[in-house]
């Protein structure tokens, strides 16, 4: 054994205690994961040696043929699994195997329940890796040296899996990395070549390197012991290469949880070869769980890329908009050199093809999830919806077919669900209807029960009820589907269209006419907190509503930019009253201009409150309110 110096001892970060401890306690039940996750390191391990040994080939060491092997010993009841990849430095081994380097790591430790079963969601959703070879063992022993660095300079690492680890500076003759687990007593069954190869050919079987297991040989009494021979038990080809008639559902699977690293089976994937003008492979994967880092814009995302089967590069993010950033895979091209540089895949319009390509592919595969398994891509909206609508900003070219896999909640179903499709919307639309209708708000509860709907119910409009803080930003790049315009029924003048007979209009114009006395002492009273007084044809049981002006912003983009230290530009609320309300009548025969002022404001802070608005001047309305009351009770 090689001799150790250096040797320090450390402790873990307090994540990968949480972890550890998550990890023993929870998956105990799926323990055989721990050779998947090992195997997938140790391959990735390789991909990276394969492409710095591009540029520079003497990292190879004079060792071109590189594999991953796993044996065991069962009188030592160890296994271990070695690789002749990239292998890790003295702080590499640090780095990576005594912190979390992960973007999203508060954010999962905060969803930890401490319910085991719930808990070991999250951690697959999270990514298990290295530490889960502490499921079943009770110490581990990590022998590595990185590609190009002298023997001297390999590495021990070693740790029981509670509170601290070891390092010490080794001898090691060969790169890469070898991983020493010494089993708990309860888990030598991992310790026997027919338990390793049946876990290999299930989990890992699409791996792009031979995976080889010792040959089993038999001593002849006499004889000298037989030089050991190895044998590949996987497949050994790149998956993505293959017809797809050829690959099984369950290798599709186990190829998204590797290069995820997602405990989960995906929702759904789409497997394609290009030929032509372009020739590529494309294997692309949407999650059945949203990623603790989907919502920060400048975490790594983005596909594995592949020139001629040779790993280039993780995370190429040129291949998709950043409103598919969710989604997994990988591509694969034969056009592309393999010095490419994330600068030079910017610039290159290859990569515009293929972007516009693959997009297209995604929404495909996402428009099959919603028509064949609904509720599917139910989930999918919980988890991506927000995301989703990113997209008619940054894709005009598919602005209609990201719209058509929008889902909302509508005045048509109760539960608040965001579930109704445009196309269902514009099926069951009122004989005439040439418009769709929308309401956007703070929340579900508020916009259900807004003054704005008032007339779509007497008519049995259905309206779109939007409550995301993005949803007014969308619907400014959302001018139409389907040849309909949207409307929001809470700005401008409403025009209902054919949906109003031509007495239903005349009766309106009348009523205007008749009011005009009222509107003026509205105005005049007001003043400067309204641009506009007018009769509404909203309303039918409240008294007032504030709509918006057609070029002004609305109250959800108002808020945002507010609350993001940007200047909102100046806008005043029009005023619209129900001339059919006893409120309203009470107003107009009020003789006190000074009481009639009072009312009237009370009138124009409560219709606020009921567009989710915030009072700009609270005390003057409870002032106001009060002094109404005495004035009843008296």
């Amino acid at each position: 054994m090689s001799v150790e110096t250096q040797k320090e001892t450390l402790g873990f970060q307090t994540e990968v205690k949480q972890l550890l401890h998550l990890m023993i306690h929870s998956l105990y039940s799926n323990k055989e994961i721990f050779l998947r996750e090992l195997i997938s390191n140790a391959s990735d391990a390789v991909d990276k040696l394969r492409f710095e040994a591009l540029s520079k080939p003497e990292l190879l060491e004079g060792g071109a043929e590189l594999k991953i092997r796993v044996s065991f010993d069962k009188d030592a009841q160890t296994v271990t699994l070695e690789d002749n990849g990239i292998g890790m430095s003295r702080e590499d081994v640090i780095t990576h195997l005594g912190t979390i380097a992960k973007s999203g790591t508060a954010d999962f430790m905060k969803n930890l329940t401490g319910d085991q079963k719930k808990d070991s969601h999250l951690i697959g959703q999270f990514g298990v890796g290295f530490y889960s070879a502490f499921i079943v063992a009770d110490q581990v022993e990590v022998f590595s040296r990185r590609a190009g660095l002298p023997a001297s300079e390999g590495v021990h690492w070693s740790s029981k899996g509670e509170g601290e680890f070891e390092v010490a500076t080794v001898e090691k003759a060969d790169r890469g990395t070898r991983i020493v687990l010494h089993l708990k007593k309860a888990e030598d069954e991992f310790a026997d070549g027919y338990r390793l190869r049946n876990i290999i050919k299930k989990y890992s079987d699409h791996i792009a390197l031979p995976i080889e297991l010792p040959k089993e040989q038999i001593a002849v009494e006499g004889e000298p012991a037989p030089v050991q021979e190895w044998e590949t038990v996987n497949r050994a080809s790149a998956l993505w290469t293959r017809p797809r008639t050829e690959v099984k559902d369950e290798e599709y699977q186990e190829f998204y949880k590797h290069i995820a690293h997602d405990f989960e089976n995906p929702l759904a994937w789409s497997h394609n070869k290009v030929e032509g003008k372009l020739e590529y492979n494309s294997l692309l994967y949407v999650p059945a769980r949203a990623p603790f880092d989907l919502y920060q814009r400048e975490a790594p995302r983005g596909l594995k890329l592949y020139v001629q089967r040779v790993f280039v590069m993780d995370q190429a993010e040129s291949f998709l908009p950043l409103y598919l950033r969710f989604i997994k895979g990988v591509v694969d091209s034969n056009d592309l050199s393999l010095n490419v540089s994330r600068e030079i895949l910017q610039k290159d319009p290859i990569i515009d093809s293929m972007k516009s390509a693959l997009t297209k592919r995604v929404l495909d595969m996402l428009e099959k999830l919603a028509k064949n398994q609904p509720e599917e891509y139910k989930g999918f909206w919980k988890n991506f919806g927000q995301v989703m609508k990113e997209g008619p900003a940054e894709d005009f070219a598919n602005k209609e077919k990201i719209a058509g896999l929008l889902r909302f909640a509508s005045t048509s179903d109760e539960s608040g669900e965001q579930s109704v499709s445009l196309a269902e919307y514009l099926a069951r639309g009122k004989e005439g209807q040439d418009k769709i209708y929308y309401l956007t708000g703070e929340s579900y509860a508020q916009v259900k029960n807004s003054p704005h709907l008032e007339v779509f119910r007497k008519k049995g409009i259905e309206v779109l009820l939007l409550t995301d803080r993005i949803d007014e930003w969308l619907m400014s790049y959302l001018s139409d589907f389907d040849g309909k315009g949207f409307v929001d029924v809470a700005r401008g003048d409403l025009d209902l269209g054919k949906l109003d007979s031509e007495e239903d209009k005349k009766a309106q114009e009348e009523v205007a006419k008749d009011k005009e006395g009222l509107i003026e002492r509205l105005k005049a009273a007001l003043g400067d907190a309204v641009s506009e007084v007018r009769v509404s044809h909203r309303l039918t049981d409240s008294p007032a509503i504030l709509a918006i002006g057609e070029q002004d912003l609305g109250l959800q983009m108002r808020q945002i930019l507010e609350a993001s230290g940007q200047k909102v530009p100046d806008s005043k609320p029009i005023f619209e009253f129900n001339p059919t309300h006893p409120l309203i009548g009470k107003l107009d025969n009020e003789q006190s201009e000074e009481r009639f002022g009072e009312l009237s404001h009370i009138l124009f802070d409560q219709a606020a409150l009921a567009a989710g608005d915030s009072l700009k001047d609270p005390a003057a309305y409870v002032r106001r309110l009060n002094k109404l009351l005495v004035e009843l009770s008296v």
